[in-house]
């Protein structure tokens, strides 16, 4: 609850009194929740991994359970804070599930700020985490236990957080249910908005991982505009396949279904294309949130063992996707070939793509209501939200939006030199814009390549690759080179052919295939053809990585054309 300064409001006037139990924030949230508990009784989450079903009541019921559980263990100091309004931080250790539902909704209800981590994480980074945050608690999921055992026992032993407490969600969640008019919201005055709500950690590629912290007022209005632009309803069910520790696995695939009152079906794990294919099967999904990788896996599938079906067994999993209101991609615009098979596959409606950062939060998409969105776009700015580019219709895309992040914990110089000199965030990425619509050209760090004078979007390379019917995946970097400057590096992974035969390809024959898509300059230079290209939980390839070690003079030279 925020401080009120008016010493003649009630709250400063009358004596101070106990909340009281199962009281809920006054916060719009909560508030939001508790109104869909008291007219509907629907399942809102399906954990499929765990055969759990619950709706609003049970949610809410579970989340003030727990909540007085982590006051229960809570340490002294800890207390205070919270008691006082100074910044907590709470850390959140579970894949996605309804215990991760329910802890990230308790921790709220504390006024606390959620801290989720990546579940497959070395203790050791996990460690790195605690510590940034200074978070002092940590809620698990039952899958977790051994790693959370683990990272208490260390942070016991550190100096600095020898208080560290652990608790177990998994005996927090099934309470017996509470009815609607249990439920009170707090009368003391609302949630500080900008106090800290969510703090999500960056990728770590140019350092050590920062962490970026959003506003508590993201969490209810943030949210139900997004809601809002995507057309989202009670009567939707989405199936929940990304990481939750990341942007889009919270506040794009849980935060807008839930305060709309549509259904979360939860499979963590890894990505299982077959089951997804038998769920659009079923019919009850009405829409579906991946990525790049997915998309191609979900196509590549069904090429491999649905296209062949006799009609009469096929016609299920086609009638499914086309039943599907939409179809959403983050990281990165479809490549083209890719969005056009899945945009015939459902009778010309495209997956809508969308363009956003852990520290702008989701700044450019394409609608359920646009129409003739170029190809490669990633559409255009978001309600609300201010976009520009640093030269222009082309540049670094610089972004300033009520839903962006508030700094980075601990580190206030790197959130002052994260802006420019008009409040932007320098995102590092770099596209083109035409008309109102925005191109993602790549990072300004590693996807713009010099070459003999030219620069080169490594994006627009590898979309023309992966239009090749022989490339399965593919990543391009700039490799290093004395007379160039740079050359264009590919690596490719390759589609089996008809008969199940990889096939075989040169660096010339790859360059002579795409002269109709690419210029001379943009084409690759050198080639490594290999079997796998490893990716983040995020389904992105970590360049900086891989680049390096496919294209270091230390590996056997790969094949190399003459410029």
């Amino acid at each position: 609850m925020s401080k009120i300064a008016d010493p003649d409001d009630r709250v400063n006037l009358i004596t101070r009194h106990a909340r009281g139990p199962n009281v809920l924030p006054n916060f719009a949230f909560f508030t939001r929740l508790l109104l869909f508990a008291a007219k509907e009784t629907k399942t809102i989450i399906r954990d499929l991994n765990a055969g759990v079903s619950a709706n609003h009541v049970q949610l809410l019921t579970d989340a003030i359970y727990a909540r007085d559980e982590i006051l229960r263990v809570m340490d002294t100091e800890t207390r205070q804070k919270l008691d006082s309004g100074q910044e907590v931080y709470i850390i959140l250790l579970a894949p996605g599930s309804y215990e991760y539902v329910v802890g990230f909704l308790a921790i709220v209800t504390l006024g606390a700020a959620v801290v989720p981590i990546y579940t497959n994480l070395p203790v050791k980074e996990m460690k790195y985490y605690v510590q940034k945050t200074n978070a002092s608690l940590m809620l698990f999921g039952s899958s977790c236990a051994k790693k959370a055992e683990e990272l208490a026992r260390t942070m016991l032993q550190s100096a600095t957080l020898s208080s560290f407490k652990s608790v177990p969600l998994q005996c927090l969640v099934g309470r017996p249910t509470l009815q609607p008019a249990d439920f009170r919201i707090d009368d003391r005055g609302f949630l500080d908005l900008n106090a800290p709500g969510l703090v999500i950690f960056t990728s770590g590629t140019t350092g050590p991982p920062k962490a970026a912290v959003r506003r508590r007022g993201y969490l209810s209005d943030g949210t139900l505009a997004l809601a809002s632009e995507l057309g989202i309803t009670k009567d939707d069910t989405l199936l929940h396949c990304l990481p939750v520790h990341h942007a889009t696995g919270i506040n794009v695939n849980i935060l807008p279904i839930l305060l709309e009152g549509g259904c979360i079906e939860f499979k963590p794990g890894n990505f299982d294309p077959a089951f997804v294919w038998n769920k659009f099967k079923e019919g009850e999904l009405t829409v579906f949130s991946g990525v790049p990788t997915m998309y191609a896996r979900l196509r590549e599938y069904f090429d491999q063992n649905l296209a062949s079906l006799p009609p009469e067994q096929l016609k299920p999993y086609v009638e499914g996707v086309q039943r599907l209101r939409d179809l959403w991609c983050g990281t990165s615009a479809l490549p083209l070939p890719l969005q056009t098979w899945w945009t015939e596959f459902r009778q010309q409606r495209p997956i809508l793509s969308r363009y956003g950062s852990t520290e702008s939060a989701l700044s450019i998409m394409t609608l359920p209501r646009s129409i003739d969105v170029p190809d490669n776009s990633v559409g255009s700015a978001v309600a609300g939200v201010d976009v520009k580019l640093s030269n222009g219709d082309e540049g670094e895309v610089l972004v300033r939006s009520p839903h962006m992040f508030s700094k980075y914990l601990g580190d206030p110089e790197a959130t002052r030199k994260a802006h420019d000199a008009d409040g932007f965030y320098k995102t590092g990425d770099i596209a083109e814009k035409r008309g109102n619509n925005y191109f993602i050209l790549g990072r300004a760090s590693i996807d713009i390549i010099k070459t003999g004078g030219y620069k080169v979007s490594a994006l627009d390379v590898e979309r023309a690759l992966l239009g090749l019917p022989y490339v399965a995946e593919a990543m391009v970097v700039g490799v290093e080179d004395d007379t160039y400057g740079q050359r264009v590096g590919a690596a490719v992974v390759l589609r089996p052919g008809h008969d199940g035969a990889t096939p075989k390809i040169s660096l010339a024959g790859m360059r002579k295939d795409l002269r109709d898509s690419l210029v001379a300059y943009k084409m690759p230079t050198l080639l490594r053809v290999v079997p796998v290209l490893p990716k983040s939980p995020t389904g992105k390839v970590s360049k900086k990585i891989l680049g390096p070690q496919l294209f270091s003079p230390q590996k056997a030279e790969p094949e190399k054309a003459r410029l």
